[in-house]
């Protein structure tokens, strides 16, 4: 088993590797996504935070899931598409993956060991917060915005 989110990797929405070694030193926050969601404005809030605390070391990375309702059913390039004109996402998204159950992605495994319960999604646009050394800090379920107040804190908090 890892040990921390460092020893663990996607690969990006263009299908190129993407180790989450390549964010030690950043703070990052894990999100499965969805396009065509209740909570898909979500993403505004995302990249607000994104844009806001990218140059202090922070990175949003999109997770597309199509586990919740089948709320995420496109390919990756409609899923990018729709992100990149829709939202003007300009965080890194990853290829679309599983993030619970027996086919859950490893990560999401190893968040779900470390952090309990509150780590494993529920639903779409839930947060993992992991920080500089890879360590996951917190867990924030789908329904809390991205820059309400307890996630800025903890990013803030994180980002030291």
């Amino acid at each position: 088993m890892a040990k921390t989110a460092h020893d663990y990797a996607f690969d990006t929405i263009d299908g190129a590797p993407l180790p989450l070694s390549s964010f030690k030193d950043k703070v990052v926050l894990v999100v499965n996504t969805a396009s065509a969601c209740g909570l898909t404005p979500q993403y505004d809030g995302l990249e607000t935070l994104y844009s806001d605390y990218k140059d202090k070391g922070l990175v949003v990375l999109g997770v597309p899931c199509n586990q919740f309702a089948g709320q995420e059913p496109g390919t990756e390039a409609e899923i990018k598409a729709f992100c990149e004109t829709r939202f003007k996402v300009d965080f890194p998204l990853t290829s679309k993956v599983e993030v619970k159950g027996e086919g859950a992605h490893p990560f999401y495994k190893w968040a779900k060991d470390t952090l309990g319960d509150p780590a494993e999604p529920t639903w779409n646009f839930h947060k993992i917060l992991v920080g500089k050394n890879g360590e996951a800090i917190r867990a924030f379920g789908p329904r809390t915005e991205p820059v309400d107040p307890e996630i800025t804190a903890a990013i803030v908090e994180a980002l030291g």
